[in-house]
């Protein structure tokens, strides 16, 4: 049975490569729900010309596996990536692969991030036969990228790592009326880099979900199909992940600190990409403030209402705590207590000056 249904991925992967253009296929069909989507930072684009597309999960003989996100060069001027998705059908998860065309289709509602948040792109734009790169939403590292402009991405709905759409516990998403025109224009199969990319992660054990268990160790890359190196990011959750990538320390976005994670709805600006402040200072990346709540950041990604990683933490705690002092701490100041007097007597009028006031005197 493991080799039929092999076989059935691989003769719908040569078909996918065979044709230079095609609509998106659907080309598998199950009945287990797809994994939620890892959380990751964006590695830093190789150089210019290339456009982020984000990983997803596939399937194959041995269940769901991660097929990296990476930078990719498409296959001619002027086509943008929409990214695959899972869909709910009658009972089964059908997925539909991810295409090239000159407009961004509908992918389900899913929130890749990095300028996929559900609708469109808000990555960059082609203009005069060269891409726009939106700096707030692009990991440039130490590549001169010159077409660059400035788009703060905020995305006011829920977010979630939900990874398909319809269903009982999926998206309710729907394509909107720009969407359903892109399904009728000309649609591009993927690359032969995309097709080998997804070729070599699903033989790479790592990246079965029955082995990292939603994280996996290769969550992007710089390049296709490079899963070793400097350029390979792996997935994490909590503050323990990020302590393990030295990243808890410092803002998203901020010099010395890491990229957008693939949830931050914020989008601050990459290492090396902020924007310039007059006078040549670089700009600093801003968090809102709750009416009524004063905000401080503690240097994480932002928080989801998943509750997988927090970000901002509110400052709420009291100036001067009331409880017990610290363990192996300074005992506290003596006060001297005020005396009271004895029950039923009053207050005694001062004496005379100069005469000294006779102690009172007990049995």
């Amino acid at each position: 049975m493991r080799r039929f249904r092999a076989l059935v991925i691989f003769l719908a992967a040569l078909m996918m490569a065979a044709l230079p253009t095609a609509a998106p296929a659907q080309l598998i069909s199950i009945t287990i729900e797809p994994p939620v989507l890892p959380v990751y930072v964006q590695p830093p684009i190789p150089a210019p010309g290339y456009i982020w597309t984000p990983g997803y999960w596939a399937y194959g003989p041995d269940g769901y596996f991660w097929v990296p996100g990476t930078w990719v060069q498409p296959p001619r001027v002027g086509l943008l990536w929409t990214p695959g998705y899972w869909g709910w059908n009658d009972g089964v998860y059908v997925f539909n692969a991810g295409y090239w065309g000159p407009t961004i289709g509908f992918y389900g509602g899913v929130n890749y991030g990095f300028g996929y948040g559900g609708v469109g792109f808000e990555g960059g734009y082609w203009s005069g036969g060269a891409f726009m790169y939106n700096r707030a939403v692009s990991n440039f590292g130490t590549v001169n990228i010159t077409n660059v402009y400035n788009k703060t991405v905020i995305n006011n709905t829920t977010i979630n790592n939900v990874s398909f759409n319809g269903g009982p516990r999926g998206l309710k998403a729907q394509a909107t009326a720009q969407e359903l025109a892109a399904a009728k224009q000309e649609h591009v199969a993927p690359t032969a880099t995309q097709t080998q990319h997804q070729a070599a992660a699903s033989t790479n054990k790592e990246l079965l979900h029955s082995v990292n268990h939603g994280n996996p160790t290769v969550a992007a890359t710089s390049k296709a199909g490079e899963f070793k190196g400097p350029g390979v990011v792996a997935a994490h959750t909590g503050a323990e992940g990020l302590e393990k990538t030295g990243l808890e320390k410092k803002l998203p976005g901020t010099p010395g600190g890491p990229p957008n994670t693939r949830t931050n709805t914020l989008a601050t600006n990459p290492p090396g990409n902020l924007p310039k402040r007059p006078g040549g200072g670089a700009g600093e990346a801003t968090i809102p403030k709750e009416p009524g709540r004063e905000l401080r950041t503690t240097g994480k990604p932002v928080e989801e209402r998943r509750g997988n990683i927090a970000n901002v933490e509110h400052n709420l705690k009291p100036a001067n705590p009331v409880g017990p002092p610290p363990k192996n701490g300074p005992p506290p100041p003596h006060v001297a207590a005020t005396p009271h007097p004895p029950p039923g007597a009053g207050p005694h009028p001062p004496g005379p000056p100069g005469k000294k006031e006779k102690e009172p005197q007990h049995p």
